[in-house]
């Protein structure tokens, strides 16, 4: 195993300095993926977004990367093995790490690390995670790649892992309050944010920020619960889009903003025209990008996948 090189690429950057961001342009089509996708990885990179792994068709894996360059989508390789379900990516330079995941379609996670490199369509392998696990979720947070919740083979849990490229290896850090899968990960202001989340047919509205000097998690204003919904920091705020109510056995479309005045989150922005769980959302070229999904609640990890791309330019003041 070899360290990476440092420059490491959040999945979610802050934009603007408002909390607000105005009125204009609602939600527009982008160009549709190759394969519809759900459960998979999405990462922004400055040149190109790449979509990773997840189920497809008849909940089929999908083997393809798809890059997208901001006019198509191309295939540029295939994951190695049987397919991934619900893994987790973040981006270090010019090289994608794809984070465990479960196997092709079942409920058995692995811990192996796999590394991309953009440049040279190669992959290599990366330090093991310290368990094995799926349905969790990653952001980069001073140089480091954290990776929060997920479920093993057994159950849904707590883990707070911490990758150091620089070193290529793997140290714990305090566990989320509560054991969970599919949360959303989004860094804002700074600090690490774990959004939602779920366990069995119960789903959270936790919301929790992580203060990495005290190595503690701090409860923050909380959402209706709701699993696998994107989050992105973006007009100074964070978004949290769509997702997936157990409860109520519906795909949302609903997208929340914090309002940091008040303390609470606001449905006063655009939904997506797509509802869709899994909703892989990145910040890239001044919009907000919703890649793939699944528009049918109910399916868990080997959701049928949804190849629609719909993005938001929100105007920040």
């Amino acid at each position: 195993m070899r360290p990476l090189a440092a420059g490491l690429a959040t999945l979610a950057m802050v934009g603007c300095a408002s909390t607000l961001p105005q009125p204009g342009a609602g939600w527009q089509a982008a160009p549709e993926m190759l394969h519809a996708r759900a459960a998979h990885a999405v990462v922004a990179m400055p040149a190109a977004l790449y979509a990773l792994g997840g189920t497809g068709v008849g909940g089929r894996p999908v083997l393809e990367v798809e890059r997208f360059d901001g006019t198509r989508w191309t295939v540029g390789a295939l994951l190695p093995g049987g397919g991934l379900n619900a893994p987790a990516a973040a981006a270090v330079g010019q090289r994608i790490v794809l984070i465990g995941g479960f196997g092709t379609t079942s409920n058995v996670p692995t811990d192996a690390v796999h590394v991309y490199d953009t440049a040279t369509g190669e992959w290599h392998r990366a330090a093991a995670l310290p368990r094995p696990r799926g349905g969790h979720a990653a952001a980069v947070l001073d140089g480091r790649i954290h990776v929060i919740g997920g479920g093993n083979s057994q159950s849904t849990i707590a883990d707070h892992s911490v990758y150091d490229p620089a070193t290529d290896r793997w140290s714990d850090r305090a566990p989320l309050p509560r054991a969970m899968g599919s949360p959303a990960a989004v860094v804002h202001d700074g600090a690490l944010y774990s959004i939602g989340g779920r366990s069995g047919l119960s789903d959270f509205g936790d919301v929790w920020r992580y203060d990495a000097t005290a190595d503690r998690w701090i409860a923050a204003p909380s959402i209706p619960p709701r699993g696998t919904a994107g989050a992105v920091s973006y007009c100074g705020t964070i978004f949290v889009i769509g997702g997936e109510s157990q409860a109520d056995r519906t795909t949302l479309g609903e997208v929340l903003r914090l309002d940091a005045v008040k303390g609470t989150w606001a449905a006063d922005t655009p939904p997506l025209p797509t509802p869709r769980n899994f909703a892989r959302s990145v910040v890239w070229k001044s919009a907000i990008v919703v890649v793939g999904g699944s528009r049918l609640a109910g399916s868990s990890h080997a959701s049928q996948g949804s190849p629609v791309v719909e993005q938001w330019r929100p105007v920040c003041s």
